[in-house]
């Protein structure tokens, strides 16, 4: 600091001085400079405030630079540039840009973007504003997830669109308390989950079957495809029926059970949740049994697939007092707000 205040005072005290004074005291600093060039290293070691000091000299008077002997005036006017470079860089920093929105915001963009992959940017954005969350559409489309080549839907989203049109049947073998076997037909609407039709007989043939397609499915209610296994009760007289129906028959391939999955499960279902607690009597007890199972299966249970609902959409209730409502005798409930 004390030299560069020396160096201001000598610079402003030269102005009052003689010319010839200055003249003659330029030629000795030359003269004392040239010897000095003479046994000082090859190479000099600068501070920063030298640097600066040859830098301000060329930027006020830069006819000077003509009379650099210590450093080459390359190097000064590189240290010039340099030193532009760094004014603009700090001009040019970062004052913190935009704000940050929150991590729920990014996570519902990326979301939205997944479960509508033919979306675009203008399209959520204009999703948020309904919603209340103002965002830049910019915004959006940098936290939107990326995908590679033309947006389509998804196997699950083209299967979904179809679910309306689609039922499968099976049978279910049951005992009775007689060991007697009864079969129970069920019919299971995929859109739902919807226990159809239920009939129980204890002797399955193939005109029984194809009258229970009948009441299953009224006049222009019946779907585009049924699935079945291959049992051999599906015969000519089931197949006759259907495709006077209108319906299109679609068995499984052999040994695949797993085809028909969404009927397997139901009856799955019925097994762990009614008939392995209970001992069936005879074919009408069957009958009241699934009855009761198909409307509390419809109206009342949960369904993970369904988004926890049940086939037939169940109102939510958010005041009153809590009470359950038994189902097949109390081995299951329903409960609501009264």
């Amino acid at each position: 600091m004390l030299q560069t205040l020396g160096i201001v005072a000598n610079f402003v005290a030269d102005f009052f001085r003689p010319r010839t004074v200055l003249q003659a005291e330029n030629a000795l600093l030359r003269h004392q400079l040239g010897i000095a060039q003479r046994k000082l290293p090859r190479r000099l070691r600068l501070a920063m405030f030298d640097r600066l000091l040859f830098v301000l000299f060329y930027r006020l008077y830069p006819s000077l630079i003509d009379a650099m002997r210590i450093v080459r005036p390359e190097t000064v006017i590189r240290w010039h540039r340099m030193g532009f470079r760094a004014l603009w860089r700090w001009k040019s920093r970062s004052r913190g840009g935009r704000p940050k929105i929150r991590s729920e915001i990014r996570d519902l963009i990326r979301r939205i973007s997944l479960e509508n992959p033919l979306w675009g940017a203008p399209r959520i954005h204009g999703e948020l504003m309904l919603i209340g969350i103002d965002v830049a559409e910019s915004t959006v489309a940098k936290y939107m997830v990326k995908r590679r080549g033309r947006p389509t839907q998804s196997w699950k989203t083209f299967l979904e669109n179809h679910t309306d049109g689609i039922a499968s049947c099976d049978f279910m073998i049951v005992p009775t308390i007689g060991f007697k076997m009864l079969y129970a037909f069920i019919v299971l609407g995929h859109g739902r989950r919807k226990l159809l039709h239920m009939a129980v007989t204890d002797h399955a043939t193939a005109e029984w079957t194809a009258r229970q397609l009948t009441e299953a499915f009224p006049w222009e209610e019946a779907p585009t495809y049924l699935i079945r296994d291959n049992d051999g009760i599906f015969g000519a007289v089931y197949q006759r029926r259907v495709r006077a129906m209108g319906i299109r028959d679609a068995p499984p391939t052999v040994r695949s059970p797993w085809q028909n999955g969404h009927a397997e499960r139901l009856i799955g279902s019925i097994r762990r949740e009614c008939l392995d607690h209970l001992i069936v009597f005879n074919a009408e007890h069957l009958r009241r049994l699934l009855k009761k199972y198909a409307r509390y299966y419809n109206s009342a249970r949960i369904h993970l697939r369904l988004c926890k609902d049940a086939p037939i959409h169940r109102t939510r209730h958010g005041d009153g007092a809590v009470t359950s409502i038994p189902h097949l005798g109390g081995l299951h409930h329903e409960y609501a707000r009264i």
